[in-house]
C-alpha cells in the first residue's frame, strides 16, 4: 500500500491538455467525490461542497468566469470545490452518523459542538480559514483519487469567484476555493515539474 500511495504522489502532474472526446460516467464522478469527502476537516465539519461541471453549456459558462482557459471546456469534468462558512451550525448533524456507528461517544460530540459554537460565531476570519483548509484538503484528496483511477487533473486558482458564485447559484455560505479539472490527458503535457530540495524546506526541531 505504501508503495502505491508513493507512486501516485510521485506520478501526479498538473495537466493542461485533456482529451475532449473521453467523458466520465456518473459513477466515476460520484466515486471521485466520495473519496474526496474522506479528507480530514476540523471537528469533522465536512464543510465542503462539490459542483461537477460536465454539460457543455455549463462548461462554457464556467470557462467564461475562469479567464477562458480551454482546459475547462476540454476536461471531462471540472469540479467547483467550495468551503462552507458557519460550519458550526451543522456540526451536530455532521457528527451524528459517527455517534450512531459507535465511533464517537455523545459527550465527545457535545464538547466539540460546544467548542466550535464558542469559537466560530462572530469570527468570520476563522470560518473562512476553516472553509479554505477543508476545501483544499478535499481538492488534494480528489486529485490523488483521480490519479489512482487513471485520470489526469489540474487545480485552478485562476477564476472569478464572484462570477462562479453567480453562474452556479452558490449560497452566501459557499466559498469557491478551487477548480479542479479531471479527465483523460491528451498529448503534449509536461511531466511532473521538479521540486525544491527537501533540505531547503525542512527544518527539524
Amino acid at each position: 500500500m505504501q508503495s502505491t500511495i508513493t507512486s501516485l504522489i510521485e506520478s501526479r502532474a498538473s495537466v493542461n491538455h485533456f482529451d475532449p472526446g473521453r467523458p466520465l460516467t456518473d459513477g466515476q464522478i460520484t466515486e471521485l467525490v466520495r473519496l474526496a469527502t474522506l479528507a480530514p476537516s476540523a471537528y469533522n465539519f465536512q464543510n465542503w461542497k462539490f459542483i461537477a461541471v460536465r454539460a457543455q453549456a455549463a462548461k462554457e459558462r464556467l470557462k467564461g468566469v475562469a479567464y477562458h482557459q480551454q482546459k475547462v471546456a476540454d476536461a471531462a469534468v471540472t469540479f467547483v470545490i467550495c468551503g462552507t462558512l458557519a460550519a458550526h451550525e451543522g456540526l451536530s448533524k455532521a457528527l451524528q452518523p459517527s455517534v450512531d456507528a459507535g465511533i464517537l461517544p455523545q459527550p465527545v460530540v457535545d464538547s466539540w459542538v460546544a467548542m466550535a459554537s464558542g469559537a466560530h460565531p462572530g469570527n468570520p476570519q476563522l470560518q473562512r480559514d476553516e472553509a479554505v483548509r477543508s476545501a483544499s484538503l478535499a481538492a488534494m484528496t480528489l486529485m490523488l483519487a483521480a490519479e489512482g483511477m487513471g485520470l489526469a487533473s489540474c487545480p485552478m486558482s485562476g477564476f472569478d469567484a464572484e462570477g462562479v458564485a453567480r453562474e452556479f447559484n452558490l449560497g452566501s455560505n459557499d466559498v469557491p476555493v478551487m477548480l479542479v479539472t479531471v479527465g483523460y490527458a491528451a498529448q503534449d503535457n509536461w511531466p511532473p515539474k521538479r521540486r525544491k530540495p527537501v533540505r531547503e524546506v525542512l527544518e527539524l526541531a
